[in-house]
């Protein structure tokens, strides 16, 4: 999560040179050409099934990547990661099946509304409403995600499958950056920050997700998902000097809160694998 989110502080460098649409571009193509060199996954031998479900996990990632940064852009990313956490949040307590934890999704709502009415500091006024409905987007697609990704970490979980899947989402992601930054995407700082932003927000927290899934119950890798919100909330703060006011802070509280709560009374047998956010 730390690694995750410091390569999101890397992309708020590049959205002046490049937009967020470019920023997704690099982080994408380059993770792909990571992934790829790494791994030299034999596609031809996968199988239909296989080859669905690392498609399908490409398409939610190419989305939740670039709605994310596109949030990121307009809004502070503590807020941001806050308001995407609805995605996982609402898809735990859809599968824990259990009407009392619909407390928690009230819980976390509060705590995105309290967000809304509460940035102060060095981030004053309301949140851009453009990058609030980015961060929803996101939501909903890193619950695309966390399906796809959990049905292929059953199946097959090694980086060849991650690699299949980075590739096609920068198919989907890299035509656009091109379209919006053009040779913008070529500068040699750009590409070294881009590298180090693909590596920092993809290669290293997808990799190291795999081998904690491969080692961690389910339940505790879920209870542990709920404070990226408040790591990102951190890392805004202390490289992006995006400090959120105490009203604010308390947002960010309400939402780990539901998280947490949502995801520690979930019965054992139904609570849902939950990998990294974008």
């Amino acid at each position: 999560m730390l690694s995750l989110q410091f390569g999101a502080a890397i992309a708020t460098e590049l959205f002046d040179e490049v937009g967020s649409a470019g920023a997704s571009a690099l982080r994408l193509g380059l993770a792909a050409v990571v992934l790829l060199f790494w791994a030299r996954p034999d596609v031809r031998s996968w199988s239909a099934s296989h080859r669905r479900s690392v498609v399908l996990l490409g398409l939610s990632m190419a989305v939740m990547n670039y709605a994310f940064y596109e949030a990121v852009s307009r809004i502070p990313l503590g807020a941001a990661i806050t308001i995407e956490f609805l995605g996982p949040l609402g898809l735990a307590v859809a599968l824990s099946r259990r009407w009392r934890e619909l407390v928690f999704v009230a819980l976390a709502l509060a705590g995105v509304a309290v967000l809304g009415f509460g940035q102060q500091g060095s981030v004053e006024g309301s949140l851009d409403p453009v990058g609030v409905a980015a961060a929803l987007v996101a939501a909903v697609f890193w619950a695309c995600y966390i399906l796809t990704g959990s049905r292929l970490a059953t199946t097959d979980p090694g980086i060849g499958s991650l690699a299949g899947a980075c590739t096609v989402a920068a198919i989907v992601v890299v035509p656009i950056g091109i379209a919006s930054s053009g040779t913008d995407l070529l500068d040699v700082r750009v590409l070294v920050l881009g590298l180090g932003m693909a590596v920092l927000a993809s290669v290293v927290p997808y990799s190291f997700e795999l081998r904690a899934l491969e080692r961690m119950a389910k339940r505790t890798f879920s209870i542990l998902v709920a404070l990226e919100p408040a790591i990102g909330a951190m890392v805004g703060a202390v490289l992006l000097d995006q400090h959120l006011g105490a009203v604010s802070l308390l947002g960010v509280v309400l939402v780990v809160a539901a998280g947490i709560g949502a995801t520690a009374t979930a019965p054992a047998d139904q609570t849902p694998l939950l990998p990294e956010s974008a």
